[in-house]
């Protein structure tokens, strides 16, 4: 058992009361030479929330102390919560002045003042800050005499941050900076820092998209060590390597991807087999004999472990030359890579399974649309040039068919949302907002590599060999419970036991589909299931039903394929021992966990980029009329939302018409003289009447339709009493604490794949 199991089992005795560390070294007969390790240990199990330290400088777990230890995510009004570290635990409310100068995103302790009352969360303060992680803030200086400030752009950053008249690297008023935070805030003074890069003025092109990546502390650039690396691996394949290797370059196969992707990491061939199996071949670029273990590109992409898409640019977790180079499996060149060979049978079972080290050479670079017109439009032009692999086509559609209705019938969860394609003219500006159709061609890829992910990790698993899995765990029953609820007051009755299966929740997205509200049901399924993650231990993948799943076919732009990979080769080559059995193990933990910190931090860039040009595309339409469907009903409006799936907010008190009763049990807005109801699901006719950009948000007025203009009720003149409406509920509520608080802290929109990530 390591020390710090050790302490902590010690620290869970009942007799326990806070120690210091000389106390702590004194019990476990910590000498000299081992105290400084001893220290070290306690330190950082502090940081990581495990223990916390009293005023008195004694050591405690928090629980046991009504403490909660966590990560504080701050709204934009002040407000706060603690998500704890400990798992089950709920969320803590912290009000603005409970902060004591905590920022968003840093380690916290919070100590409980309110327990959970009558639904609403338990409310606390910061008490400790156990780790700042805000060192470099974006924001617009501003100058003065002797001095000048930083204006956040992240608006959660409530502090301004003071600058010192020779730190300001001469930054103008008006001046987009990046600024270093050297003093930290307390409760009397702000923040204070230095500016280290003055970027530009607002509205330059390109960077608007520049100040989300600094914020996110996105790499920008490959360091020159990793740069000069790169270039010195030698492009032409070894002799010896095909020696070593199946050669599979007369099979025919083919990469599909998207019109604008350059890194093609996976290739798929099939072939009918007579008595009615498939043999289907995904093969996956082998990144790992170019990227050897804690080389520098290995360190950088640990580093990084994921590629960030975003819009019309891309953040690579490799450099170039591997990426769109010597890795991408570009067509009719030899490419190293490791195979997945299945043989699949009518219902869809994997009867049969190989892995093995390949050459291969593709024979063409396909995209998702061309294979789409071959196969559901049956585009003769395009069907006469692939004319060699059309029956091929016809094979991946056959299977890729079979396989779905094989995971739909064990259970597996299929959320069909539109995600939005954004399209910028050569300025940046967006110029189409457009859903992304998950078209025949997306689907085969989609089907085939889910497969092959859950053929690896099931072959991997009884190997007993560290591994790196992807596990999505069973949803929380508190948030299933008020799901079911929701849709009982939606008029939809659902019998599931406290042992959920991915199954139930299947049968409901079945029953909505194709009604009004079935975007909205399935947004609310969504957020309550918990969030994918990489972990060392297979405890299975909840929302596809599957009991064995890893990330196997984008090692070009994930790093827990690229390091399961190279655990794969090691293995077929037999070098795995107990030895580098042990080594594996921290291995395999060190990369799950850096690698779900960064998909999250990735998805949280994408998705806010996503946010700022959906909010730009409509500052150019202020004024114009649109159809859309009410996705959410709150206590202050309504969030509506547009085809092209852009929301935007209502706000109640934009409702002039009448007074509206907010009916939290059905969801629904209830005008008191004219009984006109807003309830989710329903569609509506609104106008863009503003759009604040900085804080990416969209609002709408309602267009009444010709009925109600018709209506003759008395309504009563309200504008004077809605001037001073704050978007507070009588008890001070505003709408981002009842969400957060409904939703357990999950964030309000969610990147679908999530679930089902290939």
């Amino acid at each position: 058992m390591g020390i710090k199991q050790t302490l902590l089992t010690f620290m869970k005795e009942p007799a326990y009361r806070p120690m210091d560390i000389q106390d702590l070294a004194t019990i476990f007969d910590i000498n000299r030479d081992e105290y400084k390790a001893f220290k070290r240990a306690i330190k950082t199990m502090e940081k990581e929330g495990l223990i916390v330290r009293t005023a008195h400088d004694r050591f405690g777990l928090p629980e046991r102390m009504g403490l909660v230890a966590g990560k504080i995510q701050v709204h934009q009004r002040g407000f706060g919560f603690v998500i704890p570290d400990e798992e089950g635990l709920k969320d803590v409310f912290i009000p603005s002045s409970s902060m004591n100068g905590a920022m968003n995103g840093d380690k916290v302790v919070a100590k409980i003042l309110k327990e959970d009352d009558k639904g609403k969360k338990c409310e606390g303060e910061i008490v400790q800050i156990t780790e700042r992680v805000n060192k470099k803030i974006i924001g617009v200086y501003e100058d003065s005499r002797n001095f000048g400030f930083v204006v956040p752009e992240d608006k959660r950053v409530q502090f301004d941050i003071f600058i010192p008249k020779n730190d300001r690297k001469n930054a103008q008023t008006g001046d987009l900076v990046q600024v270093e935070i050297v003093k930290w805030p307390d409760q009397r003074r702000n923040p204070e820092g230095v500016v280290t890069d003055v970027l530009g003025k607002k509205g330059d092109k390109g960077l608007d998209i520049l100040t989300i990546i600094k914020k996110y502390g996105l790499p920008e650039e490959f360091p020159d060590k990793v740069i000069e690396y790169a270039e010195n691996i030698e492009e032409e394949i070894p002799a010896e390597e095909y020696k070593k290797r199946r050669d599979l370059r007369n099979v025919k196969m083919v990469t599909i991807d998207g019109e604008d992707a350059k890194d093609l990491d996976d290739a798929v061939n099939i072939e009918r087999l007579p008595g009615g199996n498939y043999k289907l071949g995904v093969h996956i670029a082998d990144v790992t004999h170019y990227v050897r273990e804690k080389n520098p590109l290995d360190k950088e992409a640990l580093k990084r472990a994921t590629s960030v898409y975003l819009i019309d640019r891309v953040i690579p977790m490799l450099p170039k030359k591997l990426s769109n180079g010597i890795c991408s499996l570009n067509p009719k060149v030899d490419r190293l890579a490791l195979s997945c060979i299945m043989t699949i049978d009518k219902s869809g079972n994997v009867v049969d399974h190989e892995i093995v080290e390949s050459v291969i050479k593709t024979s063409e670079r396909m995209t998702y649309t061309d294979v789409t017109a071959i196969l559901k439009d049956g585009n003769e032009d395009l069907i006469k040039r692939y004319d060699y692999l059309y029956d091929d086509f016809k094979a991946m559609e056959e299977l890729c068919l079979i396989l779905n209705k094989r995971r739909l019938k064990r259970g597996a969860i299929d959320f069909d949302f539109e995600e939005s394609k954004i399209i910028l003219d050569d300025l940046g500006k967006p110029i189409e907002i457009k859903p992304y159709e998950r078209a025949i061609a997306n689907r085969i890829i989609e089907e085939f590599m889910l497969v092959c992910n859950e053929t690896v990790a099931e072959y991997m698993y009884w190997t007993k060999i560290p591994f790196v899995y992807r596990i999505h765990e069973e949803p929380d029953q508190e948030k299933l419970e008020r799901f079911k609820n929701f849709i009982y007051n939606l008029g939809y009755t659902v019998r599931w036991s406290q042992d959920i299966h991915p199954s139930n929740l299947q049968d409901v997205l079945e029953m909505i589909k194709g009604k009004n509200e079935e975007t909205v049901v399935s947004t609310l399924l969504l957020r309550s299931m918990m969030q994918a993650r990489y972990a060392p231990e297979c405890v299975g993948h909840f929302g596809l039903a599957a009991k064995y799943y890893c990330h196997f076919t984008s090692p070009i732009r994930r790093y827990p394929d690229l390091q399961i990979h190279r655990i794969i080769k090691e293995h077929l080559r037999g070098k795995i021992d107990e030895k580098r059995s042990e080594r594996l193990v921290k291995i395999v933990d060190t990369a799950s966990k850096q690698s779900s910190d960064m998909e999250r931090l990735a998805q949280d860039a994408e998705r806010e980029v996503d946010d700022l040009k959906k909010a730009e595309y409509m500052s150019y339409r202020i004024g114009q009329e649109f159809v859309g469907v009410i996705s959410s009903v709150t206590n202050f409006g309504m969030f509506v939302e547009l085809p092209n799936t852009i929301e935007g907010l209502v706000r109640i008190a934009d409702l002039d018409d009448d007074y509206y009763v907010y009916d939290e049990e059905h969801l629904m807005l209830i005008g008191e003289r004219t009984k006109r109801i807003y309830r989710l699901g329903d569609s509506i006719s609104v106008k863009c009447s503003r759009v604040d950009i900085d804080n990416r948000e969209v609002y709408f007025d309602i267009i009444p339709t010709e009925s109600e203009i018709e209506m003759d009720l008395p309504v009563p003149d309200v504008k004077g009493m809605l001037n001073d409406f704050d978007d507070e509920d009588e008890d001070g509520e505003s709408f981002e604490e009842f969400e957060e608080g409904y939703w357990e802290g999950e964030e309000k929109s969610h990147d679908t794949q999530n679930l089902i990530k290939i």
